[in-house]
């Protein structure tokens, strides 16, 4: 799922491209995608896109209300909304008028939508046969903030602020960094990003965290996003995002199972839950001890190893 630094580059390159432009028409070319009727798509047919915005993982295009001038928006009742949830495997793609609207990751059987603007096309595809990704049209400011989860914005919060979250409910470090009703915009890849450069245990709970911890968990997300934000904004320049993924070659354990860490370089481990895995460095965050795998460690037994050194 496309994650806080994936989205802040989304925004900005549809702020480059869409924002100022009119909207002519949607293509519909997926029956689930539309979660909702009220107001309808066809009213912002001809519109201008007069904002772009973000909450929690949804992206949020605003549109000038009928008689309403291409301006800033100021957040008017009139105004209508079209909110874009990615999930895991949407995806958006941005082609200028006149270029094949073919290529890497534009396929028909990927198509959920397309948005045609006067220069140009924006495509929302998802590779999955779930149909996770949707959108929604909403009418007036309030609409839109009723979709949000709650969660804080990482790179606004004070430490305060950050640990008040962290600690609200007794989960582990990891739940309690992916849930949105407590940190918006951080999933699966960046959490163990995160994990690794705070040097914590993925699987302690909140509310045994020492300040210490706390103080390194708050520097490390703040630390982690801003870096990958500057990361993925130098790939994109003046373009748009074609390869936002989960999976990046630079970074430190997530997706990277038995390839070495690179502070200590012992093998990354992994534990499996549901579709998910979480990564982490036993040398650099548990002190040397393996997690239990649901199923490796019921499977293995007394044959478990215990430790990065025993295995």
């Amino acid at each position: 799922m496309p994650e806080l630094p994936d989205l802040v580059v989304y925004l900005e390159a549809l702020q480059r491209h869409v924002v100022g432009r009119r909207l002519d028409r949607v293509l519909l070319l997926s029956p689930f995608v539309l979660r909702t009727v009220d107001p309808p798509l066809e009213s912002i047919f001809g519109a201008v896109v007069t904002a772009i915005d973000r909450i929690g993982k949804r992206i949020v295009l605003a549109f000038a209300g009928p008689g309403t001038p291409a301006a800033p928006p100021a957040w008017r009742g009139e105004e209508r909304y079209l909110v874009l949830h990615l999930m895991i495997a949407g995806r958006l793609r941005w082609r200028p008028a006149g270029v094949p609207k073919k290529g890497p990751g534009i396929s028909p059987k990927l198509l959920l939508a397309a948005f045609e603007f006067e220069h140009g096309t924006l495509f929302f595809t998802e590779a999955s046969s779930r149909k996770r990704a949707s959108m929604q049209m909403a009418a007036g400011a309030a609409a839109v903030r009723a979709l949000d989860p709650g969660g804080i914005e990482p790179l606004d919060a004070t430490l305060d602020g950050f640990n008040a979250a962290l600690t609200r409910e007794n989960h582990t470090v990891k739940r309690a960094l992916t849930d949105p009703h407590l940190f918006s915009g951080i999933g699966n890849a960046y959490s163990d990003e995160i994990l690794h450069a705070a040097r914590l245990s993925p699987l302690k709970l909140t509310r045994s965290l020492t300040d210490d911890e706390c103080r390194r968990l708050f520097e490390s997300t703040r630390a982690t996003l801003t870096a990958w934000i500057d990361r993925l904004r130098e790939e994109t320049g003046a373009g748009f995002p074609d390869k936002v993924t989960a999976f990046r070659s630079a970074m430190a354990v997530h997706g990277r199972f038995g390839k070495p860490c690179p502070v200590c370089a012992a093998p990354v481990q992994r534990i499996v839950y549901a579709a998910n895995e979480c990564n982490y460095c036993a040398r650099c965050q548990t002190g040397g001890r393996l997690l239990a795998d649901r199923s490796l460690s019921r499977l293995l037994r007394d044959d478990w190893p215990r430790s990065i050194d025993e295995l």
